[in-house]
């Protein structure tokens, strides 16, 4: 499990941080007609922000283990 949260430290940081923003912007912005897809809502703007988040930093590639026996 600690391995778990130490490959997806960033990831989990920034759809945190994410997920904050977009509710702020809810907060802050919002849309008081209920016209706007994103801002009328706040569990979609919280969570289009923290997908946006994980967007900004990019998905954490798997290590590749070489099990190649060449020696070149």
């Amino acid at each position: 499990m600690k391995q778990f949260f130490k490959d997806y430290k960033k990831t989990m940081l920034a759809s945190l941080i994410g997920a904050a923003a977009g509710y702020l912007y809810y907060v802050l912005v919002g849309c008081a007609s209920g016209g706007c897809i994103i801002s009328a809502n706040p569990y979609v703007s919280t969570l289009y922000g923290a997908i946006m988040g994980i967007v900004a930093v990019g998905w954490p590639e798997t290590k590749k283990v070489n099990t190649s026996t060449h020696n070149e």
